[in-house]
């Protein structure tokens, strides 16, 4: 079984090149990942690379001949009008697409000419999305073609020579957050909910890890409002991403608009209860209270309380934090999403033949 993947330059770093490095060793299959966009994070430059993206992909699908071509757009309006032309190719040149959405903005979804995306997306043989709701969507558009689900992962390296059931105590004092720092992301919710928490429980710290385009506002605004004990840490990467995981106690993610925010199974796997919002994907697996907090609102004096709770019960903590481990390595590994996702290829390649 062969298959050829488009992915972004594995040198951004960004989420969806993220997800194929990190499943890269474990695939049975033989895999071809195919760079496609911009190979720097100047805006715009993706276009100037598109003619040369497209002859090589042509190239590809004749030298390498895969059982299916993986596309990997976000619903966005510059990632679909791209993408639909790798898939327009593919299949007039006969070979099976799936099409992998990642991202989905659901204010383009609001206004995307939906005749156009479904007359694209039913050339497909295959969709995958990451949460249920954007299956229902799509349906509702009118797609016809099979639609399932998948997931974003865990590196299993990540964690490798760390028992989260073995190391956690279930004692709260450091709170993590982990993704851009942007407002949609929650940074600042984030920031407010540790100051009201620091009132009342001065032990307590707020790791900050990543970079964007508040960095910044978002450091003079804990100077400002005197928040002591936060540590923005920039952007990290390998051994040190997993040590801010083992390093924390409780995750927070108050994101506006998620995929499957890969961010929350990595601190999942962690051991670490996770408050957040009901964005993405997260609300097809999320088991309130087992798993940490997960709520519609978006006000820090909810997720304050919520925190309370972990920060008084030790026993609570180490539950929470022990079911959650457990349920990462059963669901969320890269080596069981890179077999899920083999399932599919063979599933599709079977059902043709």
């Amino acid at each position: 079984m062969k298959i050829l993947v488009n992915t972004p330059s594995m040198k951004l770093l960004g989420g969806v090149s993220n997800h194929y490095l990190g499943l890269r060793d474990y695939w049975t299959a033989k895999v071809r990942y195919n760079t496609v966009g911009a190979r720097s994070k100047k805006k715009g430059t993706g276009i100037y690379w598109l003619p040369w993206d497209l002859l090589k992909f042509v190239f590809r699908l004749f030298i390498f001949r895969p059982d299916i071509v993986l596309i990997n757009p976000s619903l966005r309006k510059t990632a679909l009008n791209r993408d639909f032309i790798f898939l327009k190719i593919a299949n007039f040149l006969g070979f099976k697409v799936i099409v992998f959405i990642h991202g989905f903005d659901w204010n383009y979804a609001k206004v995307i000419d939906r005749l156009w995306a479904v007359r694209n997306f039913n050339k497909a043989s295959m969709i995958i999305v990451l949460a249920q709701a954007f299956v229902n969507e799509l349906k509702h558009w009118g797609v016809t073609v099979p639609i399932v689900l998948s997931t974003t992962k865990v590196d299993d390296k990540l964690l490798k020579g760390y028992d989260p059931i073995a190391e956690r105590s279930g004692k709260v004092k450091n709170i993590l957050f982990l993704a851009r720092v942007e407002k949609e992301k929650g940074i600042y919710i984030t920031i407010d909910t540790f100051r009201l928490l620091k009132s009342k429980y001065p032990f307590l710290k707020l790791t900050i890890v990543g970079d964007g385009s508040e960095l910044l506002n978002a450091k003079t605004y804990v100077l400002e409002n005197a928040i002591s004990d936060v540590e923005f840490t920039g952007r990290l990467f390998g051994e040190k991403i997993a040590e801010a995981y083992k390093n924390a106690d409780l995750y927070s993610f108050f994101s506006h608009q998620e995929g499957m925010p890969t961010s929350v199974l990595e601190a999942m796997a962690f051991g670490l209860p996770v408050i957040t919002t009901k964005v993405g994907g997260l609300p097809d697996f999320f088991e309130n209270k087992k798993m940490g907090y997960i709520t519609d609102s978006y006000n820090p004096i909810d997720f304050a309380n919520e925190m309370e709770l972990y920060i008084n019960d030790k026993c609570l903590t180490k539950k929470v934090s022990d079911y959650n481990a457990k349920y990462a390595k059963e669901h969320f590994m890269a080596s069981n999403v890179s077999h899920q996702l083999e399932n599919y290829f063979k599933l599709l390649i079977n059902s043709r033949n």
